[in-house]
């Protein structure tokens, strides 16, 4: 009889290696491969702004609350602030690796591309895109598109991303730069490469020699943006799938706890505000100037007030502002004080306290004070933020000048109020001094009239009063009416 080979050891030999096989994956557990989890889904819609930052980092620590949930961004957004998007990277590069997934639906642009390379895993909707990173300001003649001196930080910023999750280095820089030319090179081997025009050139001869095809995927002059399939075919995108159960499904994940984490009222709040902060920044800054020019704190400084606050506010919960711009805010509204109760007049206090609120509002909308040069869009940051709040103040000066001229007087309570009966009893005129002007005749306030006040007419000083008008010192007047012992004048034209 032929014996039977031996299977002992072969059984031995088996069940070592499935022993090992399985030690190791329990070792470097996979999260795609593992049930009952949790799985997050994190929404990145609209506009790239701090709020959206500050949104993503609360969700990275709920997530974090479970070490072996999945996190999901659903990605819909056409891109927005630089500085926001790098900070809302470096919160996803502290997940682990392999927790985050991209989920692309239908729109990746710009900040939302870089946002979407920042997670471990890419995948794609239907008919959605991704691309189209090259880094623009608004300029008088509309979007400009920033030189090498701005790309070159972001490209390095993609080059870092594409490395670490094994994406084509070459496709990811055309992204953000167009002069780049990225070709598709099949070697005889079998291999496929993704290089650029001075990547080839720089290639030696037998590296040359060992070239099957060469194909152009992106031209020079053109930035890169794929579709789904294309980005499928070039090793970016993990899969094409119609909705996030079904990427779950395609990962086989069983039995699965899916949540989705949503911006609170308060951070939809905020982001609202940030929307409309030069225009609160203008009511604002209109509102204080009004009541520097108005007696008493009423209703113009406390809705002036309020809206300044809630510029602050907002980007003090998204982290741009701290207590350091909220001192400089302080010392501003207290100069301001001290101009409306201590030294009436519009003069170096009311000035100066308006330019320190001014450059309080412009430190609180950034997370820095001095550009930094390795990052040229601080720079570019500053200007725009600075542009907002003169902006704001120029518009709301005039606003006040116009408020104060044309519709204060026409207001029952400015006409019949507290304010021209409270200054009446100073307003008065002795019968010797009412002969001494007739009506038209002209002279220099010599305080402020608000409304009373004194006046130089004919040489002489004079009890004068405005009719709901506020002068400032050393305007010229003009007498129009004579009631009683009181001298009305006027703004002389």
């Amino acid at each position: 009889m032929t014996p039977k080979p031996a299977v002992g050891p072969r059984i031995v030999v088996f069940l070592c290696l499935v022993f090992i096989a399985s030690a190791w994956a329990a070792a470097r557990p996979d999260v795609r491969n593992m049930t009952g989890q949790k799985v997050f889904v994190i929404p990145v819609a609209g506009t790239v702004d701090p709020g959206m930052a500050a949104f993503i980092e609360r969700a990275r620590q709920n997530v974090s609350q479970h070490p072996d949930a999945l996190a999901i961004l659903e990605i819909n957004t056409f891109g927005g602030r630089v500085d926001s998007a790098l900070e809302i990277v470096d919160t996803l590069v502290k997940f682990p690796e392999g927790q985050t997934i991209a989920y692309v639906s239908p729109k990746a642009i710009s900040a939302g591309a870089l946002i979407a390379l920042a997670c471990s895993d890419l995948a794609m909707a239907p008919g959605s895109t991704i691309g189209d990173v090259a880094p623009i300001m608004q300029s008088g003649e509309g979007p400009k598109e920033l030189g090498e001196k701005f790309q070159s930080p972001i490209r390095a910023k993609f080059r870092a991303l594409a490395e670490r999750n094994g994406y084509p280095v070459a496709l990811v820089e055309a992204m953000v730069t167009k002069e780049k030319e990225v070709f598709e090179v099949t070697m005889t081997d079998g291999t496929t490469l993704y290089m650029d025009a001075r990547q080839y050139e720089d290639l030696t001869e037998s590296e040359k020699a060992a070239v099957e095809s060469k194909k152009t995927i992106v031209e020079a002059g053109e930035l890169l943006t794929l579709h789904d399939s294309e980005a499928l075919a070039y090793g970016m995108s993990m899969m094409t799938t119609g909705s996030i159960e079904a990427l779950l499904d395609e990962l086989g994940l069983k039995g699965y706890e899916l949540s989705r984490i949503e911006e609170t009222w308060s951070e939809s709040l905020v982001r609202f505000i940030d929307g409309i902060a030069p225009i609160l920044m203008m009511i604002g800054l209109a509102g204080v100037y009004i009541e520097i020019k108005s007696p008493g704190f009423g209703l113009p400084g406390a809705v002036g007030v309020f809206c300044l606050s809630l510029v602050f506010l907002s980007q003090y919960l998204v982290g741009l502002a701290d207590y350091t711009e909220f001192f400089i805010l302080l010392a501003g509204i207290i100069l301001l004080g001290v101009e409306m109760f201590v030294l009436p007049g519009f003069g170096f206090a009311g000035f100066a306290g308006i330019v320190i609120i001014v450059i309080g509002l412009i430190l609180s909308m950034q997370d820095f004070v001095v550009p930094d040069p390795s990052f040229p869009w601080q720079k570019e940051l500053l200007i725009q933020n600075s542009v907002r709040a003169l902006g704001a103040y120029m518009i709301a000066m005039i606003s006040g000048l116009l408020f104060i001229r044309y519709i204060m007087p026409k207001i029952p309570s400015s006409r019949e109020g507290p304010y021209l009966a409270a200054s009446l009893k100073d307003a008065h005129a002795d019968t010797k001094e009412t002969q001494k002007v007739r009506i038209g005749d002209t002279g220099v306030a010599l305080t402020y009239l608000r409304p009373s006040g004194k006046a130089e007419i004919n040489d002489e000083m004079l009890d004068v009063i405005t009719e709901n008008q506020f002068l400032e010192k050393g305007s010229s007047v003009k007498v129009i009416d004579i009631r009683g012992n009181r001298i009305i004048v006027d703004r002389k034209d």
